[in-house]
């Protein structure tokens, strides 16, 4: 069965945004920066987008404006929300949703949203949270290859992605998914960079910088080692948002075919 994955982090250009997810017609899809009055029902509305779930259903944060959000074209529900804040209090967006979707004809599908921080200097509260990641895994995998999505804010480089990866451990602990960029994508994608206008205002505001690109938005995908009764072949993996910028990130779109082994 081919199923597609978007991410993609909104903040801004909520009617192109609704319209390209129209056009796209993903499946399931991570979003970051979602307001917490009406943006959500603007972004989904006329998508087939039904199903949604969105950190604030479920925690109840009287000073946040936005969080994250899982939308998915079939009914899922939330399973496990992890708070990484550094205090109760604080209003960062360091948080991780985890929902099972009900995927027709195969069964139960474990969809993980991370959001770091995203300061340069916090690739150590990032390592943290991502080894948080593995351990919700493994406590609430299905049969389905797990699929973890957002706005990581760590380069491919980084401790955190490649402990992902499966390319280093941290903290004595090792695990292992693949990057749908790094297996399916073509070019160095990257998703917050001065090339895109909406990035360029952005990164001079929050960095001072008049060129920077990196890739920070990922899809990753288990393995057969976690996933030994199933697969899901990444079969292409593009940026969204080229020509017309729907954000200061770029989207990305994953297609996967996923079948029982």
């Amino acid at each position: 069965m081919r199923i597609t994955v978007l991410t993609l982090n909104v903040q801004r250009r909520t009617a192109s945004i609704n319209a390209e997810l129209r056009r796209l017609a993903p499946d399931l899809v991570a979003l970051q920066e979602v307001g917490y009055s009406n943006q959500l029902a603007e972004l989904t509305d006329g998508t087939g987008l039904q199903h949604t779930t969105h950190q604030a259903d479920v925690i109840d944060l009287p000073s946040a404006t936005d969080g994250s959000v899982f939308a998915s074209r079939w009914p899922h529900r939330a399973v496990e929300i992890l708070d990484h804040r550094p205090s109760s209090d604080s209003d960062c967006h360091w948080w991780t949703l985890g929902s099972a979707v009900d995927v027709p004809g195969l069964g139960e599908l474990l969809v993980i949203l991370p959001t770091t921080p995203w300061q340069l200097d916090q690739s150590a509260a990032r390592e943290d949270q991502l080894i948080a990641v593995a351990d919700l895994d493994a406590r609430r995998r299905r049969t389905l290859p797990t699929i973890i999505a957002g706005d990581f804010n760590a380069t491919p480089d980084s401790a955190g992605i490649r402990f992902l990866s499966g390319l280093q451990s941290l903290d004595g602990r090792s695990t292992a998914y693949f990057d749908a960029w790094a297996t399916a994508g073509e070019g160095p994608g990257h998703t917050w960079t001065t090339n895109n206008p909406l990035g360029a205002q952005e990164i001079d505001q929050l960095l001072g910088q008049s060129s920077h690109h990196r890739r920070i938005d990922y899809v990753f995908v288990g393995t057969p080692h976690a996933h030994p009764h199933a697969r899901a072949r990444i079969v292409s993996t593009r940026l969204v948002g080229l020509e017309k910028p729907l954000s200061d990130h770029y989207g990305v779109l994953a297609e996967l075919d996923v079948t029982l082994a």
